[in-house]
């Protein structure tokens, strides 16, 4: 049967046992292909926090997947005109990755983009273009486990840290703790702190940015909703970073100055975390119930409808 320009075999109502055999062993030949990619990536993601989450990610899109099955094969078709295509673009910028010299980052960052893109070619040859519109999030969130450029990190730090300085400027002021300030340098009464990189919280804030894509996906549906909750990430963010920065400052003021060296600060990243994603969500329920007023307002055409009737 041919659908446009591509060509398609019925698969049925249900995709049979056999298809996901053949593209489960697509994938094991795909990941035995490119195991120096694999490696590579995971002793990256050991080194680098701003990447911790990249082997996690291909997990979470599976699952993503396999939560919707019924609505995601309901309509599968082979789709060879499309796939191939598509896995042979992904072979040739995974070699160009792996042959390529140059900034360790970006060779690997191509490679691992080269194996996503074959895997999602597969993923077209053997369940079809209507099924990967149906799975268009999780296939799109494969994205994030291509290592960011260098430069996107520092730019991203560089945001993040300056906002994070401001909001603490803004928390000293609130608490009427005296400072004086000189770019991100604080001078306290007792004590003197600087607003390092290492306190921009970028990897948190990645983590808080990958955990409210997937919660609007799962739970909302509206795409204005599923942005909102989104851009919702950064003053929250930005918000966490120096909430903790504060606390740990006046708890060294007032408490013990090992505060600002000791476990809660080397080590309580995920209490803070917590922290913001407590802070995530009245936002996530005023967004479900904005939805859920708007679901039932009736819609003008309904309203035009109801009028003519009445006439």
């Amino acid at each position: 049967m041919a659908t446009g320009s591509f060509t398609t075999s019925t698969l049925g109502p249900d995709v049979t046992v056999s298809v996901h055999l053949r593209f489960a062993a697509y994938t094991i030949c795909l990941l035995a292909a490119n195991v120096s990619v694999v490696r590579a990536l995971v002793e990256f993601s050991q080194r680098d926090v701003t990447v911790s989450h990249a082997i996690l990610v291909p997990f979470v899109s599976v699952g993503l997947i396999y939560a919707n099955r019924t609505a995601i094969f309901s309509s599968a078709r082979t789709t060879p005109s499309l796939g191939l295509p598509i896995i042979v673009a992904g072979i040739g910028l995974s070699l160009v990755g792996q042959f390529a010299v140059g900034d360790e980052t970006r060779t690997l960052s191509v490679s691992v983009a080269g194996l996503a893109l074959s895997w999602i070619g597969g993923y077209i040859l053997f369940y079809g273009a209507a099924a990967a519109r149906a799975a268009l999030f999780p296939l799109a969130f494969l994205v994030f486990m291509i290592p960011p450029p260098d430069a996107a990190i520092d730019v991203a730090t560089q945001f993040l840290k300056t906002g994070s300085t401001e909001t603490v400027a803004r928390l000293f002021t609130l608490t009427g703790t005296p400072y004086h300030r000189q770019d991100f340098v604080f001078s306290l009464p007792d004590l003197t702190i600087e607003v390092a990189d290492e306190c921009s919280g970028i990897r948190s804030s990645i983590a808080l940015l990958l955990t409210s894509l997937i919660a609007g996906h799962s739970q909302l549906k509206s795409p204005w909703a599923k942005v909102i909750l989104a851009l919702a990430v950064l003053p929250v963010a930005l918000l966490k970073n120096a909430v903790r920065i504060v606390a740990l400052t006046l708890l060294a003021m007032h408490v013990d100055p090992s505060f600002l060296t000791g476990q809660l600060h080397h080590e309580g990243g995920v209490v803070f975390f917590l922290l913001a994603l407590g802070l995530m969500v009245p936002v996530f329920l005023v967004l479900q119930r904005l939805e859920a007023t708007q679901s039932l307002r009736p819609s003008p055409s309904l309203n035009a409808s109801a009028g003519a009737l009445r006439e």
